[in-house]
């Protein structure tokens, strides 16, 4: 059963993000909130338990190293065949990649059902990592171990057939696509806020002041105002890290053709002002916007920003409340957890007759036995003899078993020799096949640098030719370079911010270069210079 309160926990290196959910019939509230910075993890998580008054209160935390795979199952498997059949995939990939399955604990959820298949999102996590997760929190009840993956989604008030994917920026960046409405994939990007933090705290020593610093910082795109010298020098350590982050996401998005129509941006990096619009300049076809969690209201007291700075808390309390997909929770009950449960079954002996008072048996052996007595006896009488058979099948069974290992073993000795002779044929046909190969290459390699010449023998002089028939009066171009085969890089300075929009442009719609994109101004004195990069038609 769902607990009607959860204090979600979501962990990284330097900080916590915490927030204490509520649940009612129809409501879901958010009592207390925050950030929390440590050296040392167990004091921190103590400071917020007992701030958020939770000793009590069932806690939710995210999973740290785990892994997604996806398998197309037949649809009309019932739910323990699924399970099974899933589980027999996920051995076969183990198996492919060289991994112990037996070291990881799994969890799956389906994704959708696609004619007469259902696609299946498998989640699992190594079970030391689990259990140093858990250990953060040692000496608390937790109840909810949960990919944060698969937990962000519940802030979102997910429309009927939508499409979208939740970019969620925190240390490293998780990307959750929806596909009508359901969970499709996740893809993980290893860039993330910890990235451009760790540059800043190296000028602040101190990550307290980077991140308050990354809260404060603006983006301005090519049509913003001026920067401030300090805050550029700010954004030369956030922008690389956005602009990598922002051209995977496009990858992503166009990977799914056009199906995709949203982008919910959230995590530590979503606190930039303006990432929104950043990532609307890069993805013009999709919406870009905010996460805001759905059930949160405009309140004066406040921002509702705050309460996005600790999205991956909130999702994580509601995972604990009961929202989101079921089944998803890694945290096992051990038997001493499920104890007090199975002890609340209340037995009044003291009904049953002649024989028993007050729950407590007695018995005169000096009488003949009553029916109450006779009837203990024959219980456990019948409790012997099945202890008796019990016993007597389980070694026959245990039996069997050896006997059918020891079989198993010898055609493993034997299918081990035929792999083996195998494994020698496959590698003097691999030995010959590199040979061919790297002729092949050769061959490919030279006809490819003379195509390559042949193509780019006049293409770099007509590009001198357009672009110096369409620079402005006040542009001067530091720099043409061709780093690499068709790309191009131009290095651009003028006192004027429109300008150098006009001449992007240009080359934009003149189709002079494809794939256009431009860094944001820097402003050195009283000249703008930008980078301009695209390829040859």
């Amino acid at each position: 059963m769902a607990n009607a309160s959860c204090l979600g926990l979501y962990i990284e290196e330097h900080l916590i993000k915490y927030a204490k959910v509520s649940k009612g019939r129809n409501t879901i509230k958010v009592e207390a909130f925050g950030i929390k910075f440590y050296d040392k993890i167990g004091p921190a998580i103590e400071q917020v338990i007992q701030e958020t008054y939770s000793q009590k209160t069932p806690i939710s935390i995210n999973l740290s190293e785990e892994m997604y795979n996806y398998f197309n199952m037949f649809a009309l498997l019932t739910k323990n065949d699924l399970q099974k059949a899933v589980q027999t995939e996920f051995e076969a990939y183990c198996a492919e990649m060289g991994y112990d399955s037996n070291i990881f604990e799994s969890r799956y959820a389906v994704a959708g059902t696609y004619d007469d298949k259902i696609r299946v999102i498998h989640i699992a996590e190594n079970k030391m990592e689990l259990n140093k997760t858990i250990q953060q929190v040692e000496g608390y009840k937790v109840s909810n171990v949960s990919p944060i993956s698969m937990a962000i989604p519940n802030l979102i008030d997910i429309g009927k057939n939508e499409n979208a994917i939740v970019v969620n920026m925190e240390d490293s960046t998780i990307v959750t696509t929806i596909l009508d409405s359901k969970i499709h994939s996740v893809d993980k990007i290893e860039q993330g806020s910890k990235d451009f933090l760790a540059k800043i705290n190296l000028k602040e020593n101190s990550y307290l002041n980077s991140y308050e610093i990354c809260k404060n910082t603006t983006i301005y795109t090519s049509e913003g105002r001026e920067l401030q010298e300090q805050q550029s020098n700010y954004l030369e350590d956030i922008m690389p890290t956005l602009y990598t982050i922002v051209g995977k996401i496009r990858n992503i998005i166009n990977s799914y053709g056009s199906s995709i129509k949203k982008v919910y941006i959230t995590g530590t990096a979503a606190l930039i002002n303006n990432i929104d619009l950043y990532f609307q300049e890069y993805l013009e076809e999709v919406e870009c916007e905010l996460l805001k969690p759905y059930f949160i209201g405009m309140t004066s007291d406040i921002s509702i920003k705050d309460y996005m700075e600790v999205n991956s808390a909130i999702a994580l309390g509601m995972m604990g409340v009961g929202e989101g997909i079921a089944g998803l929770n890694f945290r096992n009950q051990n038997f001493g957890e499920k104890l007090p449960d199975l002890l609340k079954l209340d037995v009044d002996l003291g009904s049953i007759g002649n024989g028993v008072r007050g729950g407590s048996l007695n018995w005169d052996l000096g009488q003949p036995l009553d029916k109450v007595e006779t009837g203990f006896l024959r219980v456990a009488m019948a409790l012997l003899l099945l202890v008796v058979i019990y016993t007597g099948f389980s070694g026959m069974l245990a039996s069997q078993i050896n006997s059918k290992r020891h079989e198993a073993d010898e055609y493993i000795t034997s299918t081990r020799e035929q792999i083996a002779l195998a494994n020698s044929d496959n590698e003097k046909m691999n030995s010959k096949i590199n040979e061919y190969t790297a002729m092949i290459k050769s061959l490919e390699d030279a006809n490819n640098k003379i195509t390559d010449q042949n193509k780019t023998r006049n293409a770099i002089p007509n590009l001198l030719n357009q672009i110096m028939s369409i620079v402005p009066e006040n542009v001067q171009l530091t720099s043409i370079e061709n780093p690499s085969d068709t790309h191009i890089v131009i290095n651009a300075r003028s006192n004027k911010y429109e300008q150098l929009g006009y001449l992007k442009a240009k080359i934009k719609t003149d189709v002079i270069l494809t794939n256009v994109i431009s860094t944001a101004g820097q402003k050195d004195n009283n000249a703008v210079t930008v980078k301009i990069e695209g390829d040859l038609p």
